[in-house]
C-alpha cells in the first residue's frame, strides 16, 4: 500500500533514450521533475496515476505536466523512476488504461460530506494498492491543527459514493467513524506499550524471585537483576518524555473535536 502524501514532492526520473531500464541495467537516467499530485479514475475509487510537474527547459520555458500511470513507476534512490516509458506516460498510458481523462478526479484537498449533508473535512491523504490502484481508504482531516493533535478519519474506499458539485460524497456511516493517528494517539500508544512492558517485566521478576528464593538471597538478587534489565531504563518515563509539551490537552481536545463532529 502507498499513500498520496508519501509521493507528492518526490523527484521523478526517466531512462534516457526512452528505453526501459530492465532492457539494459546500465541505461542512464535523467531527472524530469517532481510529483505534483495523485489523480483518480472517473469513479474515484482507483488511483489512475501521478501528475508530474516537469522541469522548465533551460530554467525558462515551462513544460506541461506529465501523467504517469500507477503501474509505471518504481522507487529509485530517494525518488521514483518511470519503469514503462513506452506505454506508461501521457496518451499511451491513458489509452492502455482506458481512461476518460476529462472525467478523472483529483481528490487532494477536496471537501467531503455524507449523503445527508454532514460535512467531514477535506481529503488529506489517500491510501491505495500499488498493484491495482484500488483505494483502500480516504483520510479526511479538518485543518492542520486538528490533524496534528487528534488525527484524521479513515473512510474505507467502499464508502465512497462519488463526486458532486465540488464535493466528495461518502456514505452516511462515515460520520460515525473514529479518529485515528495524530500526536495524541501516537503518544497514547507509546504510553500504553510502556505500561504493558512494565507489567510483564514485573511479573517476570516476581516469578523469578519465587523460583530462586529457596536458593538463597544471592540467587534472588541475580534473578531480579535480569528482570530489571528486561524492563530497561524506566519505559514509563520514556513515554512521558515523548509526550512532553503535550499534556492533558490531548485528551480534552480529542473529546471536544469528536463532540463537534457529531
Amino acid at each position: 500500500m502507498l499513500k498520496m502524501t508519501q509521493l507528492i514532492g518526490l523527484a521523478v526520473y526517466a531512462p534516457k533514450g526512452g528505453r526501459r531500464r530492465s532492457d539494459d541495467a546500465a541505461v542512464p537516467v535523467k531527472k524530469i521533475g517532481k510529483v505534483r499530485n495523485v489523480v483518480c479514475s472517473p469513479s474515484g475509487k482507483r488511483v489512475a496515476g501521478l501528475i508530474v510537474h516537469q522541469r522548465d527547459i533551460a530554467g525558462m520555458i515551462a513544460q506541461p505536466d506529465l501523467f504517469v500511470a500507477y503501474d509505471s513507476f518504481e522507487t529509485y534512490e530517494k525518488g521514483l523512476l518511470i519503469s514503462r516509458p513506452d506505454d506508461g506516460v501521457d496518451d499511451a498510458a491513458r489509452k492502455r488504461l482506458g481512461l476518460d481523462w476529462d472525467s478523472c478526479i483529483i481528490w487532494n484537498g477536496m471537501d467531503a460530506k455524507t449523503e445527508d449533508g454532514k460535512q467531514l473535512g477535506h481529503v488529506a491523504d489517500i491510501e491505495f494498492s500499488t498493484k491495482t490502484g484500488k483505494v483502500r481508504a480516504y483520510h479526511l482531516g479538518d485543518g492542520n491543527m486538528a490533524e496534528s493533535l487528534v488525527g484524521h478519519v479513515a473512510v474505507p474506499g467502499s464508502m465512497l459514493i462519488g463526486y458532486k458539485d465540488g464535493w466528495m460524497i461518502v456514505a452516511d456511516e462515515a460520520a460515525h467513524l473514529e479518529l485515528s493517528g495524530g500526536a495524541a494517539g501516537k503518544a497514547g500508544e507509546t504510553y500504553a506499550k510502556a505500561k504493558d512492558s512494565v507489567s510483564r517485566a514485573t511479573k517476570k521478576a516476581d516469578d523469578a524471585a519465587s523460583k530462586a528464593i529457596d536458593k538463597g538471597s544471592r540467587e534472588v538478587g541475580k534473578a531480579l537483576g535480569k528482570a530489571k534489565k528486561a524492563v530497561g531504563k524506566d519505559p514509563i518515563k520514556k513515554a512521558k518524555k515523548h509526550m512532553k509539551g503535550v499534556g492533558s490537552m490531548f485528551g480534552e481536545f480529542a473529546e471536544e473535536f469528536k463532540k463537534a463532529s457529531k
